[in-house]
C-alpha cells in the first residue's frame, strides 16, 4: 500500500450551535455547505440513513464542493436494521439508485452503521458484503462497515473484510467498542470523545495523539477522520485544529 491522503471532517454541515462559532455570524444557511467544504477536506452524510436525497440535492452538493473534497455516504438504515441483512438486496439496489453517482471523484466511503445489539452472525454478514456493489456507474466504491458489538472482535469478520478491501470503522467512543482492525487499502475512524469545556474539542495532547495515528493510517493509504459526536457544537474546531497539525 502506497501513501494516501488525509480527509478531515465532520457529520453532515446543517446544525444551528455552529452558527456563530463555526459559521461567520451572518453567513446564510444556503451557503452553509459551501462554507464548510472551503474549511475541510470531508464531510459525512448522515441525512441518507434516513432517507433518499434528491438528485437535484446530488448534483448542488457536487457543484459546490471544491475539487479534492469527498463525502462519505451513511448507508440506509433500511439496509442494516433488518433482521437478516443478507436479504437486503432491494433496498441496497434503491439505496444505490438515489443519484449520488454524479458526486464522480467527490465521492468517499459508503458507512454501514450496525446497531449495538446486532451480533456478529458470519453467514448473515458474508451475505450482506456479497450484496455491496464494487462500483457505481463507473466509479469504483468503498464500503467501511461500523460495528458496534463486541462480538465482531473476530477474525472470521476481518477476513470477510480483508477479501473486499472493507474497512473496520475506528470507533473512539465512551459507548462502543473500538475494534482496531487493519483490513482495507484505506482507513475510517469516527471520533467521538469531544468535551464542551475544551475549545477545541479535545486537549492538545489528545490532538496530538490523533494526528499521530493519521500519519500513520495515511502510510497504508488513504485515512478520513469524522469528528461526530460527543460535544457536537466542538466538532468543527476539533476537526480544524486537527487538520492545522497535519498540514
Amino acid at each position: 500500500m502506497s501513501e494516501g491522503s488525509i480527509r478531515i471532517g465532520i457529520g453532515g454541515w446543517t446544525y444551528a450551535p455552529w452558527r456563530g462559532v463555526f459559521y461567520p455570524d451572518k453567513l446564510p444557511q444556503s451557503r452553509e455547505l459551501e462554507y464548510a467544504t472551503q474549511a475541510m477536506s470531508a464531510i459525512e452524510i448522515n441525512a441518507t440513513f434516513y432517507g433518499r436525497q434528491k438528485p437535484k440535492s446530488w448534483e448542488n452538493w457536487a457543484k459546490v464542493a471544491p475539487d479534492g473534497f469527498q463525502f462519505a455516504i451513511k448507508g440506509s438504515r433500511f439496509c442494516v436494521t433488518r433482521r437478516n441483512l443478507c436479504e437486503g438486496a432491494e433496498g441496497i439496489g434503491n439505496f444505490f439508485a438515489q443519484g449520488f453517482a454524479c458526486l464522480g471523484n467527490k465521492l468517499g466511503p459508503i458507512l454501514w452503521q450496525f446497531a449495538d445489539h446486532r451480533t456478529f452472525d458470519r453467514d448473515d454478514i458474508a451475505g450482506f458484503i456479497d450484496l455491496l456493489p464494487q462500483m457505481l456507474d463507473g466509479l469504483e466504491l468503498r464500503h467501511a462497515i461500523e460495528p458496534r458489538n463486541e462480538s465482531f472482535r473476530d477474525e472470521k469478520f476481518f477476513d470477510l473484510c480483508r477479501a473486499r478491501s472493507i474497512a473496520v470503522v475506528f470507533e473512539d467512543s465512551a459507548k462502543y467498542p473500538l475494534i482496531d482492525a487493519d483490513t482495507a487499502d484505506f482507513t475510517y475512524a469516527r471520533l467521538q470523545r469531544m468535551n464542551e469545556h475544551i475549545v477545541t474539542g479535545y486537549d492538545d495532547a489528545a490532538l496530538d495523539d490523533i494526528a499521530k495515528r493519521a500519519r500513520a493510517w495515511q502510510a497504508k493509504g488513504d485515512a478520513y477522520l469524522f469528528l461526530i459526536n460527543g460535544a457536537k457544537v466542538r466538532a468543527p474546531a476539533a476537526a480544524l485544529a486537527l487538520q492545522e497539525r497535519l498540514r
